[in-house]
């Protein structure tokens, strides 16, 4: 599985484009919102969701983890495949969807093309209780704590800390302060630890 790829941009389109890296240009599917991010001939850093099927490996790509989480979320849902799910964020921007699901704008999710609204209800009925356990106050603390997570996490297992544990010390630290920085994140798990 891809986690990202740095590149520059080739061509580019509001629905895709081509990411030159060194000797292999990928074809990415994006949406408007990323688009919107992003020129021609431009070093980036797209976060990419692959999607393996019997007649394609398809890439989708994220001007940011946030928006390639909350994709991961929609697609999750029952009758919602990866063409809708990054039609839903070329309507909306990622903070908007997120929005729309919580405070149960079922008017705003119609109002987007290929989303009726019984698709609408499931996705505010299946997604509306995780999308409020991930933010405080409106902001998506995902975004730089699981950032911070994975490099924490990394560190301390070059270390030789077992994974699963310190991935669960990690997870306690953060809960207890979201705006822990990487360096005493370290520090404070290899207290507990």
């Amino acid at each position: 599985m891809y986690e990202f790829i740095r590149g520059n941009v080739h061509q580019l389109s509001p629905t895709s484009l081509v990411l030159n890296t060194p000797n292999i240009g990928y074809l990415i599917h994006i949406s408007l919102f990323t688009y919107s991010n992003l020129s021609e001939s431009e070093e980036t850093i797209l976060y990419i969701h692959q999607i393996i099927r019997d007649d394609a490996h398809l890439l989708y790509g994220f001007s940011s983890v946030q928006e390639r989480e909350i994709f991961r979320l929609l697609i999750s849902v029952s009758g919602i495949g990866a063409n809708t799910g990054r039609m839903i964020l070329s309507a909306l921007s990622p903070d908007e969807t997120r929005a729309a699901i919580i405070s149960d704008n079922v008017n705003v999710l119609k109002g987007i093309k290929g989303i009726g609204a019984k698709t609408a209800q499931r996705l505010i009925v299946d997604l509306r209780d995780k999308l409020a356990k991930t933010s405080d106050g409106g902001d998506f603390i995902g975004l730089s704590s699981n950032r911070n997570r994975e490099e924490s996490l990394s560190a301390l297992a070059t270390l030789g800390f077992s994974k699963s544990l310190a991935a669960k010390v990690l997870d306690k630290l953060i809960s207890e302060n979201p705006a822990i920085v990487v360096e005493d994140l370290i520090r404070e798990a290899l207290k507990r630890l």
